[in-house]
């Protein structure tokens, strides 16, 4: 974590309001945003046809989970007194699971079956890293909301894995 960074969330506790809060909700929130932009920009990569009906259904669920998911962790920093991050660019793709624009591009020029088993392998890397954001946040966070969602966020996200490796076989 860039230096600056730490010297901002070095002042978590309390806002004004006095909700507590550590520096792990902050970063869990900040990371989070662009990692479920990512999932909703990958559920809407769908082609019309050529995929089965199940994954236009999966993505679709995740695009339906993951956007209301991204306004909650906006209203969380917001609360804290903290400017959510942009959704895209900067080095979020340094983040686990998230996919670089050369993997986005090579999943926009698949068709067919090989869409569907890129799409489902590249989801399942994408959903281990939330659900690895969402534990350092469960061992190190303080804040109820942000504690919840992360545990929302594991339950889900670990039976969507256990879908989508069921659909790759």
């Amino acid at each position: 974590m860039p230096a600056l960074a730490l010297v901002v969330l070095a002042g978590c506790g309390s806002n004004d309001d006095g909700d507590d809060f550590a520096p792990a909700d902050v970063e869990f929130a900040r990371q989070m945003i662009p990692h479920h932009a990512q999932a909703v920009e990958m559920a809407g990569m769908l082609p019309a046809d050529g995929v089965s009906a199940e994954l236009t259904e999966l993505a679709a669920a995740i695009a339906d989970a993951q956007q209301p998911e991204i306004d909650q962790m906006t209203a969380m920093l917001d609360r804290w007194g903290y400017v959510p991050p942009p959704l895209e660019g900067g080095h979020a793709h340094e983040m686990a699971g998230m996919l670089t624009e050369d993997d986005l591009a090579a999943l926009d020029a698949a068709t067919g079956v090989e869409f569907e088993r890129m799409w489902l392998t590249m989801m399942i890397e994408h959903h281990e890293g939330a659900i690895e954001m969402a534990r350092s946040v469960l061992d190190d966070g303080i804040d109820t909301q942000a504690r919840e969602l992360a545990e929302e966020i594991v339950d889900v996200q670990q039976a969507e894995i256990v879908r989508m490796e069921r659909m790759l076989e």
